[in-house]
């Protein structure tokens, strides 16, 4: 009998072993643009995925794009709004699944949130559904801060929330690449760090507001610098404007409780916050796949500001990307 047992055993084992190393076909449709790009450096090396490339002369053409994501076991879109929404209405093969890195499909029913840190339950929501919607960068960190705040009840859901946020030009995609980094070209500019998006309509302001738990949408105010990639993003908060007055200490464990089960998204203690309070520096995640939140407090003026920190090509683009890829491969 305990031999019998041994051998099932072993042999659902090996079952298991030979699950994890199967090789699954990719497709990325949008792959020579910026996010493109960096999950193609990701996964062009991986045994376990055999990507499916379209040529130049192909990758445009409507024909072999839906021959493309009807083939792959899962497509992951880099595409604008529009010709996202125009590659997801050529699936007609039941089985096939898709990451949608564009804006398109953020708050659309039916689309799973790419965030697996989001809650307890979103890394299994993601595992299992054909549809999901990579965060957008500044989206990923301003609702890493609101959403636990908002869940834990120290932030209520109709407070006037203002972010502020600096990225490197490389969020902005080629054409602000080339700007940063071609004198060549009509638009290049010579500013070390600007404003934008004031007209107040920044395309993830509804992604931040209803991921974010909020009733209202944020005043959301970006930037960029000159530097390539990195990101800081900020939530201020009035302690004393608060229902009942929460401390900094209750700010933190908020955050420390919510993402306690690990993951890319880690809260620093206070004392290393505290250590960095006079340069906090947006590029000290570059390279990584992580996010690292802070809260930094004033407890005499009644005032903190939590941050997040994160590489925006990173958990901000084509790291999550391949997380999100990962766990609905089951790899993670």
């Amino acid at each position: 009998m305990f031999a019998r047992f041994l051998a099932a055993a072993i042999a659902k084992s090996a079952l298991a072993d030979e699950d994890k190393t199967m090789t699954s076909t990719v497709f990325i449709d949008g792959e020579a643009g910026t996010t493109g790009l960096q999950i193609l450096d990701r996964l062009r090396s991986r045994a376990d995925i055999d990507m499916i490339h379209l040529g130049d002369d192909r990758r445009k053409d409507l024909a072999a794009r839906k021959e493309a994501v009807n083939g792959a076991d899962i497509s992951i879109l880099c595409l604008p709004d529009d010709a996202a929404r125009e590659a997801v209405s050529l699936i007609d093969n039941p089985d096939a699944r898709v990451i949608d890195a564009s804006t398109a499909h953020r708050t659309a029913e039916g689309w799973v949130y790419g965030f697996p840190e989001y809650d307890g339950g979103q890394a299994d929501k993601i595992k299992s559904a054909s549809r999901v919607s990579n965060p957008g960068c500044y989206a990923i960190s301003s609702v890493s801060i609101l959403h636990p705040l908002i869940s834990a009840g120290l932030l209520p859901a109709d407070h006037p929330v203002t972010i502020n946020a600096v990225s490197g030009y490389s969020g902005g995609g080629k054409a602000l690449i080339a700007a940063f980094e071609d004198p060549g070209v009509p638009d290049h500019t010579d500013s070390n760090y600007f404003l934008y998006g004031l007209g107040l309509e920044h395309k993830h302001t509804e992604e931040i507001r209803v991921l974010g738990s909020l009733k209202n949408r944020p005043l959301f105010v970006p930037s960029v610098g000159r530097f390539a990639q990195g990101m800081a993003v900020s939530l201020p908060l009035q302690l004393w404007s608060l229902p009942g007055a929460p401390k900094p200490a209750d700010i933190h464990a908020a955050l420390a409780d919510h993402y306690a089960a690990g993951g890319t998204v880690t809260v620093a203690p206070m004392a290393e916050s505290q250590a960095l309070a006079g340069h906090l520096d947006p590029e000290s995640l570059n390279g990584t796949d992580e996010m690292r939140l802070h809260v930094f407090a004033n407890d005499a003026r009644e005032q903190a500001v939590v941050c997040a920190i994160l590489d925006n090509l990173g958990k901000g683009a084509a790291g999550q990307a391949v997380q999100n890829l990962d766990l609905m491969l089951n790899k993670s």
